[in-house]
């Protein structure tokens, strides 16, 4: 019989779904603990709407388990909806509704009272920032909008665990900024645990305490985003100098936290465990053998490398900007 883990927000073993003989989720086994923002990459079609759509009750599992805020989530659907919010991908709102409506009458669904309701609205009015758009028919807004009034709807009752399937796509840069600031007031405000699946690489390092990567349906790697980027490789300066570079490369070779230095013409490139720490010093070294320095960078792995190192492919997403 399988125990569920203290403190597991979200706990899956061996989650698996089919579609008509194919395969979209295998061998899926998650741990997030309470508090954690969880960040879930991917390809297209790799699983990340399924599993969830399975989380949140919307699909039944075809194998294995799972339970979110300790309650099974084919056993005891019920239990689980009440303590989590959702904004998923398929935003389905009703068009006949004004936004103010849809926000009040998700209140009224989840028990909160006239005065906790009329105080969480303008709070979310505030975050989604859609001024007076709110009092206005569902019918009239863009995909933008929707997407905004779709997350309100999902933070009214302030859940336990919030699922955010790629919440920013479609949004200007502002209203990504507003919902990363919302996010992070969430977690540390609320202890709220985040699911979020996301295609901007940038928000998963940004946000994420810990990131997956599915790709096939399968989990190809979990960890911290700085644990995966160091997985791919080292920080790297990149020095331009003036003349050979390979006469100072031993002056550099000697600095702690250096790993390797190659010369090519006059240019330098240093391997290092810590390039932030190693750049000073660095420039230093240079200093002291009397060369002149043309321009100094340091580049650090990014989850983008970890991605095409895992997947063999970067994740590509449509750059147009919804109002």
């Amino acid at each position: 019989m399988t125990r569920e883990r203290n403190g597991a927000a979200v706990l899956a073993e061996g989650l698996r779904r089919q579609f008509n003989g194919t395969t979209a989720v295998e061998s899926l086994d998650l741990e997030i603990t309470n508090g954690e923002i969880y960040g879930f990459l991917g390809p297209n079609g790799a699983g990340k709407s399924t599993t969830v759509r399975m989380l949140c009750t919307l699909l039944a599992p075809t194998g294995g388990r799972a339970t979110v805020a300790g309650h099974d989530i084919a056993t005891d659907p019920g239990a689980v909806r009440l303590r989590i919010g959702a904004a998923l991908q398929d935003v389905a709102l009703d068009p006949k509704q004004t936004g103010t409506e849809l926000l009040r009458l998700q209140g009224r669904l989840y028990g909160l009272s006239t005065r906790a309701i009329d105080r969480r609205v303008q709070q979310l009015a505030d975050l989604i920032d859609l001024g007076d758009a709110l009092q206005q028919r569902i019918a009239t807004y863009s995909g933008g909008m929707r997407r905004r009034l779709d997350l309100a709807a999902a933070l009214v009752h302030n859940p336990e665990i919030l699922f955010l399937d790629e919440p920013t796509t479609g949004l200007d840069p502002i209203s990504r900024a507003r919902v990363w600031a919302e996010v992070r007031r969430l977690n540390a405000e609320l202890g709220m645990t985040i699911f979020l699946t996301t295609q901007y690489l940038e928000e998963a390092d940004e946000l994420a305490d810990r990131v997956g990567i599915i790709d096939h349906g399968r989990m190809v790697a979990e960890g911290t985003p700085a644990d995966l980027k160091r997985s791919v490789g080292s920080d790297l300066i990149i020095a331009r100098i003036e003349g050979d570079a390979a006469g100072v490369a031993p002056a550099i070779k000697d600095i702690d936290g250096v790993l390797n230095v190659e010369a090519h013409g006059n240019e330098l490139i240093i391997a290092t465990d810590n390039g932030s720490a190693a750049i000073s010093p660095v420039a230093v070294a240079l200093a002291a053998c009397e060369v002149r320095v043309r321009d100094l960078t340091l580049r650090t792995p990014t989850l983008d490398d970890v991605f095409l190192d895992l997947t063999g492919t970067r994740i590509d997403h449509d750059t147009e900007e919804a109002s």
